[in-house]
Order: C-alpha cells, then structure tokens, then sequence
C-alpha cells in the first residue's frame, strides 16, 4: 500500500533531473518561438555554487512519549469499566530529528517545514560554512501549509533567491542540494512531473509541485531550484510504498511559501479568507440533474451556518462557475485562491442555480486554524488547552471512520503527546460532538466552548468508532 511520508527525520529535500545513461546531456526544448539554447547543459556546478551556501541542516530535539499498545483496549468490558480511556504514554529518552532549511534573509531568516521543527524543545542550525549547532528559535509556523521561518543571530548571509513558481512548466529541469539520511551535502536532479497536486483536503493548504528526482527521509525543507538557481518550491512530502524514493516527490511551491514567510515574518501567523462551504467536483451526471450542457464549475455539497456563505445566500446545489471572473473547476484550487485572499475580501461569484446562471457577492470570513489551542510559540512545541488539531467531520471523513449517517462534530488529526487531550486518552480519529455540553461542529465552535469554560476541565463527548463516551479533559 502506498503511504505519504514527510521527510524530516533526516536533512533536506533536493530534486534532480536524470540524464541518459550514455551519450551527453542533451539540449533543452524550448516553447515554439523561444530562442536556442547554445549547446547542451553539459554541467549544473555553477548553479550548485550559487545555490548551496543559502542551504542549511536543521538539528531539532524533543521529548518523546511512546504509546503503549494494549490488545485488549478495544474490549467493550475495558471501556466498560475505565471510560474507553488509553493508559498514560510513557516517557521515554529525548530524540534528535534532522531537516533541512533555505536562508532567505541575510540577517538570519530561514525557511523550513513546519514538521521539521514541531515539537521541538530545542533547534540547532548548521550552515554550509563551518559554523555549526547555531541556536534557532521559531519566528512563527503554519502547520496547514507546512511551512515554519526560524530565526539565528547572525549577519551577511547567503540567500537563496525566490522564483516564480506560476511560470514553471512540466518538464523543466529542477535540482536540489540537502543532506539526505545525514549523508552530507548533496545534489540531484530531476523534472517537474506535474502542477497542482494535493495528498490530503483535510485541515490542509495543498498546490504541490510534483517532481521525480530522487527524495529520502530526513530531507523535509530543502530548496527546489531552477537552472537560475532560484528557490521554486520547498520540498515536503514523498508517496512511496515502503518509506523510500520511488521519484514521487512534492514541494510546496515558492509562491505559496513566499505568502506565508512574509505573514509568519510579519505577523507571526497567516490570516486566510474562508468562505464557509463544502464543495465536490461537477461530475456528468450531476451536469445533466442541473441542466448544465457539460461537466464544468464545482458544486456546493454544503453550507456552514452563520458563515460568510450562508449570510450571502448560498445553498446546497448551487454551482460556482467563476470566482472574480475566472472559470472555476478544480476543488483545490478554488480553497487556495479563497485562502489567499485573506479575511474580508470581497469575491464576486458566478453561480448556476435553477438551470440559471447568477451573480452573487460574499464578504469572505476568517479561516480557523484546526488547531483546537493555539501553539505557545517558543521551541515550536504544541501547547494550549487541549494539545490536539481537528478539522470538521465531513460526509467523505464519516464514511471512512465508518460513522452513522448525520453525525456531526470534528475529527481529532493530531494529538500533542504532552499535551492534556493525550493523558485523558484522545487519539487521532476520535470525533469530538460536545465540549462541556455545547455541540461542535467546526474548530472555531472547539475554540468557543473552551473560551466559556469556567472550571478546570472540558468534558467532551467523544464518539469512537460509533460509540460515544464522556471524557473529562483537565485543562493546562
């Protein structure tokens, strides 16, 4: 079964482009019409040289608490007697994780996945130069994009140039320059093999360039250069069956990144426009039910209460066909173009409604993030209230947790291993309905119910595999 693996464990993500395993390299193709290129790329050294000295490694250590396995947990009597609870995790040695990170300002800005760094109780950087174990502390992280800017005190830096990752096409050649499996520093190359991929909707902001250079654990937010050697996307996530290359990578486009740098930078946290729907693309016969001659647009499956949807009159049904003027068919896309809007911009939407088409007007709200307690900043541990991220429960999410048709509430994703959720025994895939007896059905109604809580525990009501159970969660 194929898995996704996000590559931190080791250093930094590079891609690089295959030759021919005999012969010279051979020359570029070119769009009709574009100048020729003198010669073949006979050597990409000169890139390298530019490229590698902005290219860091990203040592962070952490506090680890093992899940203890008990066969028996799943037992109706168990949880008859003990309230479904798991027992306490274990403490267990600190261990040190590597990544990798880009320089993206002289005076010590660096870029990285957020997942190199989350939970770390400490973060050291080494450069390409001989400085090493340099002390680093989080300006600011995102967990939906991945993305994570540390900060070190130094000055004069080398820095990596952002590209434009709009104007990159399939098939131009990319390189990457990390430190794999903590081998050491180094370089491969490779294509891009596809735009706009996403692994997971789920509490997520995706637009992945897909390439097919050679990629391994431990290389998680290293830079993806073009033959100009600018950063054009930062690398994330591999698909492979076993943990190792199999040249299906993803990097997380230099755009997006920029966008979300600057906020963390900035702000410390990125603000997104959220529109308050659910949607699933157009297919054929959904297009003849509507009266649309072809499948175009994506449909709205469903409308959150009280948001910026719902006020401007959307409903269940309705078909998007254009967001400001521009034709709308890919689910994803449309999430991100919303996101990056930003909270109370103002989109004109073309809708087809009653085998009509419309103009209609939303004042875009804010984007929770799925975190239910927002993070301490600091190491870029996972703190607050609860420890734990959620996402609404969505048709497609209840199927898969083999849920009763019209259970409502939020999926528990993560679970903060020090965090009070764990020790009161929440695990990944719980459905969180109530907390202290006001129903939830997105993270913004997690965040309320605990703003309202005037004691020292959140009672929750946990559904778990079709059954439901009161846990009482001791507030930190």
């Amino acid at each position: 079964m194929k898995r996704l693996v996000c590559i931190a464990c080791c250093s930094l993500l590079f891609t690089a482009c295959r030759r021919p395993e005999s012969g010279p390299s051979e020359p570029r193709v070119l769009p009709s019409g574009a100048a020729p290129v003198s010669g073949p790329i006979l050597s990409y050294a000169s890139i390298v040289d530019r490229v590698a000295p902005a290219v860091v490694t990203i040592r962070s250590s952490q506090r680890v608490r093992q899940q203890q396995q008990y066969p028996f947990f799943n037992d109706p009597l168990f949880q008859q007697f003990f309230g479904g609870r798991t027992p306490r995790p274990q403490q267990q040695p600190g261990e040190e994780s590597l990544g990798s990170g880009v320089i993206v300002r002289p005076d010590g800005y660096i870029l990285t996945n957020q997942h190199v760094i989350d939970g770390a109780d400490q973060i050291k950087v080494d450069l390409s130069s001989t400085r090493r174990n340099i002390s680093a502390k989080v300006v600011g992280s995102d967990a939906p994009s991945d993305l994570a800017v540390l900060k070190i005190s130094a000055s004069d830096l080398p820095v990596l140039q952002l590209g434009n990752s709009d104007q990159v096409r399939v098939g131009d050649i990319c390189l990457a320059v990390g430190n794999p499996l903590n081998v050491g520093q180094t370089v491969t190359s490779g294509i891009i093999s596809a735009k706009g991929r996403s692994t997971s909707l789920s509490g997520s902001f995706q637009d992945f360039l897909q390439t097919d250079a050679p990629i391994n654990r431990g290389n998680s937010g290293g830079p993806l250069v073009n033959t100009r050697g600018e950063l054009i996307g930062i690398n994330s996530q591999i698909l492979s069956p076993t943990g190792g290359n199999i040249g299906i990578g993803f990097a997380i486009p230099s755009n997006m990144a920029k966008t979300v740098m600057n906020q963390l930078i900035s702000k410390g946290a990125v603000k997104r426009g959220m529109i308050g729907i659910t949607v699933e693309p157009v297919t054929s016969d959904v297009a003849g039910g509507l009266g649309l001659k072809q499948p175009r647009g994506i449909l709205i499956r469903s409308v959150t209460d009280g948001g910026a949807g719902a006020k401007a009159g959307l409903k269940p049904g309705d078909v998007i066909l254009q967001l400001n003027g521009k034709d709308v068919n890919d689910t994803n896309d449309f999430r991100n173009t919303v996101a990056a809007m930003g909270p109370n911009a103002d989109v004109a939407l073309t809708l087809w409604r009653d085998a009509a088409q419309i103009q209609m007007r939303v004042k875009l709200g804010e984007w929770m993030d799925q975190t239910a307690a927002a993070p301490q900043g600091g190491g870029g541990e996972t703190g607050g209230k609860l420890g734990i991220t959620v996402t609404p429960l969505t048709p497609d999410l209840a199927s898969q947790l083999r849920l009763r048709r019209g259970t409502q509430g939020v999926v528990v994703t993560q679970v903060d291993p020090e965090g009070a959720a764990a020790q009161a025994g929440i695990e990944s895939g719980d459905v969180i309905q109530e907390v202290n007896r006001q129903v939830v059905k997105n993270p913004g109604d997690v965040l309320n119910a605990l703003r309202k809580t005037n004691n020292n525990t959140a009672v929750l009501l946990v559904n778990r595999g079709g059954e439901t159970i009161f846990v009482p969660v001791p507030l930190q």
